[in-house]
């Protein structure tokens, strides 16, 4: 499970653009803490700390202990913004956590021991992966760090279904019988790829025609001119 980690903030008495640019000028992340009940609370983290955290993956499902102004309060990331050119955090908000709460988060799925799998090792099939994370309704300090499928014994055609996978904590939000993955041929995919890459040559064999074509045109054109001027 996820370790709750602690988070410095401090408290912000004004907000709106002018007062969010001002703490962004201060080297500071523009965020506010909502739900649980209780009024929002404005607040401003560290903006390397914030950018460290988001870029190291697995924030939404991190619960923090935010420490705002000798106050401590326990929260999940639930959105955050960043900036489309630079990629610098603009503002985070957080949900509030109470005592007995549940949170919907999106928990990464890891396939391991793949070298197990017959269908991929001997018959030289691919995993296609239909579902990288689950959505689970999981107590905020139950949130799995990700969720295991293992392959081992997995043959060619095997389709892994959410029925099959060991859910950590919490309850998967949608089907039992919703895919994650199969298992398929390596002519499936070979004959995708085939099926592209003539396309593609006709495409440009086409293409290289027209021009060809093109160029005789412009070539027989200039050379009725010449002897239209000859005889001129």
């Amino acid at each position: 499970m996820s370790a709750v980690k602690t988070l410095e903030a401090v408290a912000r008495d004004r907000v709106g653009k002018g007062a969010a640019r001002a703490v962004r000028r201060q080297g500071q992340v523009p965020a506010v803490i909502y739900g649980g009940g209780q009024p929002p609370e404005s607040i401003a983290v560290d903006l390397v700390r914030a950018r460290t955290l988001i870029y190291a993956g697995g924030f939404k499902t991190t619960l923090f202990e935010i420490n705002a102004g000798g106050k401590k309060i326990r929260a999940i990331p639930r959105d955050f913004q960043l900036d489309p050119v630079s990629g610098v955090p603009l503002h985070v908000d957080f949900l509030r956590v109470v005592s007995g709460q549940t949170v919907t988060v999106e928990v990464p799925v890891h396939f391991i021991n793949e070298d197990e799998a017959p269908g991929i090792k001997q018959g030289g099939g691919t995993l296609n992966i239909v579902s990288h994370t689950l959505a689970l309704d999981v107590a905020p300090d139950q949130i799995p760090d990700a969720i295991e499928v293992d392959l081992t014994g997995r043959q060619i055609g095997d389709v892994i279904h959410v029925s099959d996978i060991k859910i950590p904590a919490g309850t998967y939000t949608g089907e039992q019988t919703d895919p994650v993955a199969n298992i398929v041929p390596p002519t499936v995919l070979g004959a995708e790829v085939e099926a592209e890459e003539a396309a593609i040559a006709e495409a440009q064999s086409a293409e290289a025609a027209e021009e060809k074509a093109e160029a005789e045109a412009e070539a027989e054109g200039a050379e009725d001119e010449k002897k239209d001027g000859e005889e001129a």
